[in-house]
């Protein structure tokens, strides 16, 4: 079963043991008597087995598919589905709420269960969420997209059409695009989800359910399982197991020849260098090499940064870390210390246009070592593998020898950041000024959750205090997915620690129903609203009217959805003394609900950072188109 981590990191042993069940081996055990089994009530009743129908024994207690699929959600660490009801996944549904350890989040849209489901996956190592077929997966597959480009765990469950209609051509179903084949939605996710699987008889279910979750959680990634909207409540042999057998993965394994050479090259390289340095990146969650990097930086005494969708997965207190690592907009004094050095280890980095400013990075690229999952690049072009990323940090950490030259040389450069002015009695709110006083809020067991926006970059900036996690969705950058996944997010944890959100208007907008989702579950997250009356992001890569929103009365609207059924606390600032005070209370009069804080800003108020970066990507989309 999964682990928690610090930051919110994937458990490093979510399943190390196992072989999937092979055909012969599925109906080997005696059937539970828990929730959700099925009873022959006579002994002429019938059932089904592989062998066609068989004579029911009278002692045993048959378990179904819809049970069986709960119970094998709950043995790998999920506790919470998200869902949105539909015809085709009702008996599903039912049998997702009888199950002992599972609770069924209904939300009020596909794709917030789906950002939701990414969110706790996060946290907890693996999501999952059910949905009905077509118009609810079609829907759900936005977040189901992003949660593929972050590597994320989740079991995207839908109900389908009656196990009747498959193969026969001739039949419109609802909820299709009017023609017989319905194939569309399996079509659609093959290109989101590493393992796609249509149950539409029991005689495999059992089977393709298994390799389904097997496969989520060796690739890390999303896949789809589509059940027969009449087979969830009928029973089966290969249900019925007293004990499930163990899920396992296919444990990757390094081939040590080309480790051994690989670390050994390595560590010449570092080793030979004046002043090294080390950088991690998001790929470090997904290789589940953490800890590995960790004792490595102990170990070599480089100093230490990460790209910015790391930003968490290293803690910000250790003696040698310099920051964030983002070309032109890095943190201060980080891309001189990175981009001088003769020589460097990039764990786990990725570098698309976004995370490397347009492709605008400067480190010596003829100096650096490129890390990935499971190999290892050198900067001849010389690739060694198949070499997982732990493995080798790991090995490598016995052959480096300490060097801070670049940390020493770090702190000769830097200068301490100055905090924002104060501001003048009854001056209006500056974003900056929000920001510092979200840092001093922040706790150990908190989380902070940005937007896609300047919340982005204002977000760099904060120190986060041991253990406290924070989450970003950088490649794909769906406008909408953090209000989603702090609900997903927040449902994971098991601390009392509370879900910082920062969200813009623009990005509210997109999907915000499922605010009162954590309303209905008591979660005591803090949301704060920047309202500067549109898209500011896109305004400063390129401006128009389209990037103007209408205002709404948010807290009116939050207190709306809450309708005097739960925990909530709203208040609207528009000048730093009104924001010290909501703070004030939100942290304590209001510690155990949900507060929302919407601070009202200048539409031009936006960091120097988003500036840089809006001015690069306009000049990433306007280049040129290529001769012919």
């Amino acid at each position: 079963m999964p682990v928690n981590l610090q930051n919110g990191l994937q458990a490093e042993t979510i399943s190390s043991t196992i072989s999937i069940p092979t055909m012969a081996t599925r109906s080997m055990l005696k059937p539970p008597t828990s929730n959700g089994v099925y009873k022959p009530h006579s002994k002429s009743q019938t059932i089904t087995t592989n062998n066609g129908p068989q004579m029911a024994d009278p002692s045993v207690v048959l378990s179904t598919l819809g049970h069986y699929l709960a119970r094998r959600l709950v043995q790998i660490g999920i506790s919470d589905i998200f869902s949105v009801p539909g015809d085709s996944n009702l008996i599903l549904l039912d049998y997702f709420v009888a199950e002992k350890g599972l609770n069924l989040v209904g939300c009020c849209s596909e794709l917030n269960a789906g950002y939701a489901a990414d969110g706790y996956a996060r946290r907890r190592g693996v999501g999952a969420c059910a949905v009905t077929f077509t118009v609810g997966g079609l829907s759900l597959i936005n977040a189901i997209a992003g949660a593929y480009s972050d590597d994320l765990p989740v079991v995207c469950i839908v109900g389908g059409p009656n196990s009747n209609e498959y193969g026969n051509n001739q039949t419109i179903l609802h909820h299709t695009i009017g023609l017989p084949d319905f194939s569309q939605e399996l079509q659609c996710f093959r290109t989101v989800t590493c393992y796609q699987a249509v149950i539409n008889n029991l005689k495999d279910a059992q089977w393709e359910i298994d390799c389904a979750i097997s496969k989520c959680l060796e690739e890390s990634k999303p896949v789809y399982i589509s059940i027969a909207c009449n087979l969830a409540a009928i029973p089966h042999p290969s249900f019925s197991m007293q004990q499930l057998i163990p899920l396992s993965t296919s444990p990757k394994q390094s081939n040590q020849t080309s480790l051994e050479m690989a670390v050994e090259k390595a560590a010449e390289l570092l080793n030979g260098a004046v002043k090294p340095v080390l950088v991690g990146g998001k790929k470090l969650r997904v290789a589940k090499a953490q800890a590995a990097f960790m004792e490595l930086a102990n170990t070599c005494d480089y100093a230490v940064a990460v790209t910015p969708s790391a930003k968490g997965m290293f803690p910000e207190n250790h003696p040698h870390f310099i920051g964030t690592y983002w070309g032109v907009i890095s943190t201060a004094f980080c891309s001189e210390t990175v981009e001088i050095a003769d020589g460097s280890i990039f764990a786990g980095a990725i570098f698309d246009e976004l995370e490397t400013v347009g492709f605008s990075l400067s480190y010596k690229k003829n100096k650096a070592i490129i890390v990935e999952t499971d190999h290892v690049v050198f900067p001849n072009g010389l690739r060694f593998g198949p070499i997982l990323m732990k493995d080798f940090l790991w090995a490598l950490t016995k052959r480096v020898k300490p060097n801070s030259t670049s940390y020493e040389n770090y702190r000769r450069i830097y200068i301490p950041e100055s905090s924002p002015a104060t501001s003048e009695p009854g001056e209006g709110l500056r974003v900056n000024v929000l920001f510092k006083h979200i840092q001093k809020m922040l706790t150990d067991d908190m989380a902070v959750i940005s937007e896609a926006g300047d919340s982005w970059f204002h977000g760099q900036k904060l120190k986060l205090p041991q253990s406290c996690g924070y989450e970003m969705q950088m490649v794909y950058a769906s406008i909408g997915w953090s209000l989603g996944a702090t609900l997903g997010y927040a449902q994971a944890s098991s601390s009392n620690g509370r879900v910082v959100l920062c969200i813009g208007d623009g990005s509210f907008q997109m999907a915000p129903q499922d605010l009162s989702t954590m309303l209905r579950l008591g979660q005591r997250n803090i949301i704060f609203l920047i309202n500067n009356g549109g898209y500011t992001i896109e305004v400063e890569i390129h401006d128009g009217p389209y990037n103007i929103i209408k205002n709404w009365d948010y807290c009116a609207l939050v207190d709306a959805m809450h309708n005097h059924n739960g925990n909530c606390w709203t208040r609207k600032v528009q000048t730093e003394e009104q924001l010290v005070k909501a703070i004030e209370i939100a942290t304590r009069d209001h510690n155990d609900c949900l507060c929302f804080i919407e601070a009202i800003v200048h539409r031009d108020d936006t960091s120097k950072e988003l500036l840089e970066f809006g001015n690069k990507l306009a000049e990433m989309n306007s280049r040129p188109p290529k001769s012919l």
